[in-house]
């Protein structure tokens, strides 16, 4: 079982910055990929980053450039930094583990947080 606790999420204004923190607790040896997604009001939900065990991020078209994702492995913190912030990146931000692998080895399926809203304001 894991639980995942976001943070960061609130208002800002168009052009402002946000920050988004997620934590993953539980019986966890390591999570291969923990990310971003986005759920806008009316649509689906997108993805925003991912970032693996290794350092090596992804980001979707539309967050490119502007958003930086980061983890501590040891901490299994998920960070995603969010500026240029524009009206379309209002949203409902949920944070994801997979690839999740427990102290006893076995896999784990993926989870995701509740999520937290972020609203840009012109």
């Amino acid at each position: 079982q894991v639980q995942l606790a976001e943070s960061g999420g609130g208002m800002a204004q168009a052009g402002g910055s946000l920050r988004l923190s997620c934590t993953a607790s539980g019986s966890i040896f390591m999570i291969s990929v923990m990310g971003w997604y986005r759920q806008p009001p009316g649509k689906q939900r997108e993805l925003v980053a991912i970032i693996r065990a290794d350092g090596s991020a992804e980001y979707g078209d539309s967050v490119s450039g502007r958003f930086t994702i980061s983890r501590a492995n040891a901490e299994n913190t998920v960070n995603l930094e969010m500026r240029s912030l524009k009206l379309e990146d209002t949203a409902v931000y949920y944070c994801n583990a997979d690839g999740i692998i427990y102290s006893d080895y076995s896999e784990g399926l993926p989870y995701w947080g509740q999520g937290t809203q972020v609203t840009v304001s012109s």
